[in-house]
């Protein structure tokens, strides 16, 4: 676990695949430091980070950044190849 402000840790170098309900919210972990990955539980406080709110528009699996460093947040984008 990283203390440096500013860096995400990263549970894992690829994407969390998850099924979501159409209209249901969700809250992504930018930190990295979620015991409950890819979703938030609150450990990001005091680390300049928060987390990402995700509305999904229809019942489907979609992919969640599990590096931290996606550019599309909260979804993998496929920067986890590059680090």
């Amino acid at each position: 676990m990283t203390d440096t402000p500013g860096t995400p840790d990263i549970p894992q170098k690829a994407p969390y695949p998850v099924e979501v309900e159409a209209g249901k919210s969700y809250f992504w972990c930018a930190c990295g430091r979620s015991k409950n990955q890819p979703f938030c539980d609150g450990s990001h406080k005091g680390t300049g980070f928060s987390p990402v709110k995700y509305t999904a528009e229809a019942d489907k699996r979609v992919f969640f950044c599990g590096c931290k460093h996606t550019r599309k947040a909260p979804l993998c984008d496929g920067s986890h190849k590059d680090l």
